[in-house]
């Protein structure tokens, strides 16, 4: 889903660093390692937060039929 906002163990602000480290893992020479490092991601628990995130919004979105149909997104049940 969404990129927790903090690490889970630390607590250390993790979520506004997720497009920069996209955007550095994008160039092939880098490593995930040297993405993280330049980040500032020193621990080994919000290093963990950053590389073992699944990006599922899009593949959800897929699924919404909500915008098929024109509603709110409220199920009529």
């Amino acid at each position: 889903m969404i990129i927790p906002i903090r690490c889970f163990s630390c607590g250390k602000v993790t979520g506004d660093l997720w497009e920069r480290y996209l955007q550095l893992i994008a160039d092939p020479r880098k490593t995930d390692g040297d993405a993280m490092d330049e980040l500032g991601l020193k621990r080994y628990c919000c290093r963990r937060m950053i590389m073992t995130h699944v990006d599922l919004i899009e593949k959800l979105l897929k699924y919404d039929h909500s915008r098929l149909l024109g509603g709110s997104g409220a199920t009529d049940c």
